[in-house]
């Protein structure tokens, strides 16, 4: 039998066999990448580009008016051996530590709390939530006079039980102490919800399980919920070291009439002279936009660094 080829058809007949095959790639799917062009257009001008133009900055000398002198790596090498960026990050630091882990075991007791709560569910939660949701500006008012040497409530409290006043807000300790306390009841609440809705994906029957096998409040909390919790232990501690280590506005606002230097010098002796706070006085005080552009970028590997370190334990201890 003859067969018959294709390239004796027509020309027409060929041009609509491939127009009835399906279009593929870009062609097929424009109109949805259209559709979410926005967002990454977006994302490319006020993320990408900034983000490019910052580590251009950080290779020159640059009073934010005049023009650019290149200085290569040398911002970065000063860096290195600047003890007021290195105190900054111990400062920071320890904010962090002293705010982040008395918050997640108070917003877990929290989380316990309402989801044992029977009644008044939700007047509970929006309470807790609350403080997350006002303004930095008003609550470190608040906290600057509940800190207060004088007239602060924490002293009112020390000097009733027979203990001295405090001058938290004009030492380096009690600088640290005052910070860390606004972070911790900020976020109390906020973390407390996640973790609630961390508590209410277990299964109730593990519970029941653990009851009849006679294990007590304790054993059940550490040998079901802990383990069950820990992605969300996980994303909580991710998300509490990167907001921690990039605090500004609770220094600034709250030591901003303790000294008589700077209003982004952190209080008497810089002890509350976060990394942020460093990175607007050299960046604004100074005007010295290609060293403040290195300190962002150092900024950067540190709450990085502490980020994979705080991911790689939660981990390490699920594995175990």
């Amino acid at each position: 039998m003859a067969t018959v080829s294709t390239l004796d058809e027509p020309p027409a007949v060929l041009a609509d066999a491939s127009a009835a095959q399906p279009k593929k790639g870009f062609r097929k799917h424009w109109h949805l990448y259209a559709a979410i062009s926005p967002f990454y257009l977006l994302f490319l001008a006020f993320g990408l580009i900034p983000v490019g133009f910052s580590f251009y900055v950080s290779l020159h000398r640059w009073d934010g008016l005049g023009s650019m002198e290149w200085a290569g790596l040398s911002q970065y090498q000063y860096l290195l051996g600047d003890g007021d960026f290195w105190q900054s990050v111990g400062n920071t630091i320890l904010i962090w530590a002293l705010a982040t882990f008395p918050m997640i075991f108070l917003a877990m007791v929290t989380a316990v709390m309402l989801n044992s709560a029977v009644r008044f569910k939700n007047v509970y939660r929006f309470a807790y939530f609350l403080p997350s949701v006002t303004s930095v500006v008003a609550v470190a008012i608040i906290f600057g006079s509940v800190f207060s040497t004088n007239f602060g409530l924490v002293n009112a409290l020390l000097r009733a039980v027979g203990l001295d006043q405090v001058a938290w807000l004009n030492t380096p300790w009690g600088i640290k102490v005052a910070i860390a306390a606004l972070m911790t009841w900020q976020w109390v609440g906020y973390n407390a919800l996640i973790f609630l809705a961390g508590l209410q994906t277990i299964p109730g029957e593990l519970y029941e399980a653990a009851r009849m096998d006679g294990a007590g409040p304790v054993q059940t909390f550490f040998r079901i919920t802990l383990p069950m919790m820990r992605p969300t232990l996980l994303f909580v501690m991710v998300v509490s070291t990167v907001t921690g280590l990039q605090s500004f506005s609770e220094a600034q606002v709250l030591l901003q009439n303790a000294s008589n230097e700077s209003t982004f010098s952190g209080g008497p002796g810089h002890g509350g002279r976060t990394m942020v706070l460093y990175f607007f006085q050299q960046t604004f005080d100074n005007n010295d936009f290609g060293y403040g552009a290195a300190v962002a970028w150092g900024i950067f590997l540190v709450v990085i660094l502490f980020s994979i370190i705080n991911w790689r334990l939660v981990q390490r201890r699920g594995e175990d």
